[in-house]
């Protein structure tokens, strides 16, 4: 037997977050949708911890690692941005 994960889009998930949100009951959306509950649920929970980078990438939940990363990537380009606007003062200033 060959079991394929389902992917879901972003649009997807916040549609039927957004049902429960509305107080449709976990479970019937879960049914029908053919979700697991525990999916449904993970799901709310990731939305409610960061709404506006909730299912970020290819579904992935927007992680600690993730933000960390963007931070690092952050501040090598003001470091870079910095270096050369202290060269070109520099040179204005000689």
């Amino acid at each position: 037997m060959n079991l394929k994960k389902r992917g879901f889009t972003k649009e997807f998930k916040l549609k039927v977050v957004h049902e429960v949100d509305a107080g449709k009951p976990a479970a019937q959306v879960a049914r029908e949708h053919q979700l697991n509950p525990n999916t449904l649920a993970k799901w709310r929970k990731q939305y409610r911890q960061s709404q506006d980078r909730a299912f970020a990438g290819k579904g992935r939940a927007y992680t600690e690692e993730a933000r960390v990363a963007e931070l690092e990537r952050m501040v090598g380009r003001l470091t870079m941005e910095n270096d050369l606007l202290k060269k070109v003062l520099h040179k204005l200033n000689s």
